[in-house]
Formats: C-alpha cells, sequence, structure tokens
C-alpha cells in the first residue's frame, strides 16, 4: 500500500514540473496598461473570437483574470451592437 502511495506521489511531482515548462504568456492589456476594456474597439475584440464566434479562454488567449471578464462582456455588449456576430456567417 505504501508503495502505491508513493508511485502516486511521484506521478504528480512530474506532471507539476511540465506544467509550467511552457512559454508564460503575458496579458496583452496589463502590458499596455490598459484600464477598461472598450465594447466598440470590435477590431481588437476580434482575437478573441474563435471562427465558430465563441469567446475563446484565457489559456488560449493569455490575458489575466481581470481583462478576461472585461474581454468577455465587451464582446457581449459589441453583439447587442451589432458589432461583432453572434455565430459565424
Amino acid at each position: 500500500m505504501a508503495q502505491q502511495r508513493d508511485q502516486r506521489q511521484q506521478r504528480g511531482r512530474r506532471s507539476q514540473t511540465r506544467e509550467f515548462a511552457g512559454r508564460r504568456r503575458n496579458c496583452f492589456f496589463c502590458r499596455e496598461k490598459v484600464e477598461e476594456v472598450d465594447y466598440k474597439n470590435y477590431n481588437q475584440l476580434r482575437r478573441y473570437i474563435s471562427e465558430k464566434g465563441k469567446i475563446r479562454s484565457r489559456r488560449t488567449t493569455g490575458a489575466c483574470r481581470r481583462h478576461q471578464r472585461q474581454v468577455a462582456v465587451a464582446i457581449k455588449r459589441a453583439r447587442e451592437m451589432a458589432l461583432l456576430p453572434y455565430v459565424a456567417g
């Protein structure tokens, strides 16, 4: 029993070290010192929408938590104002 537990712990440690091996992405908005994401700037928001029209995740875009929330709200507002499509056409 103890041997199995030790093997599981070692496997967990190995996966944690691999997790951070990739390049760390910086938030575009933090680098540019943007306080709030503007829904009227739809050309910038297009980067955060997939080909199917879905909002891309933080993991894909590299945005921080704060700015990713602002991006999501801005995309939803831009869709409501017909600046961005809801689905790909």
